[in-house]
């Protein structure tokens, strides 16, 4: 069995055929789905998903391109919705979009960061092209007491060592996959089995046999398939592994 730890099941290219996109993935191995909030709007809809379908959990949280969204009716929305969440996000930091404060992102990922350690929650983590800065909030805001997810991880093998002393898990989706991928499976060949987490971040970044397609949670076993060959591992060994790991951090 796998889990999906990172698909946008809320999204319109996927929740008008939420069932038939769950079937298929069950079909391929994959029974439990982890849906990220990314802005207040979609977040009844994640709610209804998790409770109306079997394996499919929730997390909330403002992606960090919304951060001028933040504010304090945002915080208290977030904590109520936070009941019945396996973790909050998607948060984090993403410096690869011009215009967007990066003032405002800090105050938002600090302020649900302080929330989850408050509630106990791990955290899911976006980050691009802003890993120090992030590290810096991850240690003052001591988000080791809870842990979390590093999604779709596109950092260096040190980079991704210097998460994993703070409690993280590292998480690989399509990415590495890609034909000219070379930074990924290198991190992946580094990560130890008991750190390393697969998602698809469906409808985007579907593996390379179907690059450019709407992903979605079936495709998850391309990435196992390729994550399995780097370590060298069987397909059954990654999948129990990397289901212990998603099941002792979310408790699910």
């Amino acid at each position: 069995m796998f889990v999906d730890t990172h698909c946008h099941l809320d999204h319109p290219l996927l929740s008008g055929r939420l069932s038939e996109v769950l079937a298929s993935a069950r079909r391929a191995g994959v029974e439990k789905f982890v849906i990220p909030g990314v802005a207040p709007d979609g977040w009844d809809g994640i709610a209804a998903s998790a409770a109306g379908e079997d394996g499919v959990s929730a997390a909330y949280g403002l992606h960090p391109l919304l951060a001028s969204r933040f504010g304090d009716g945002l915080l208290e929305e977030l904590s109520e919705h936070a009941r019945n969440a396996v973790a909050i996000g998607e948060i984090g930091l993403d410096y690869s979009v011009a215009g967007i404060s990066r003032e405002e992102q800090l105050i938002a990922l600090r302020y649900q960061a302080r929330l989850a350690v408050r509630l106990g929650l791990p955290v899911l983590i976006h980050c691009r092209k802003a890993f120090q800065d992030l590290l810096r909030v991850v240690k003052e805001e001591r988000l080791r007491e809870v842990g979390g997810i590093m999604h779709a991880f596109s950092g260096s093998v040190e980079t991704a060592r210097e998460f994993m002393k703070e409690g993280f898990l590292i998480s690989f989706g399509g990415s590495v996959t890609y034909s000219n991928a070379v930074k990924s499976p290198q991190v992946a060949a580094c990560v130890p089995l008991d750190r390393l987490v697969l998602e698809t971040d469906a409808p985007d970044m579907a593996p390379e046999p179907r690059r450019g397609e709407v992903n979605e949670p079936a495709f998850l076993l391309e990435t196992a398939r390729k994550v399995a060959g780097i370590k060298g591992i069987a397909l059954a060994e990654l999948a129990e592994a990397t289901t212990g790991n998603v099941e002792r951090l979310l408790h699910i």
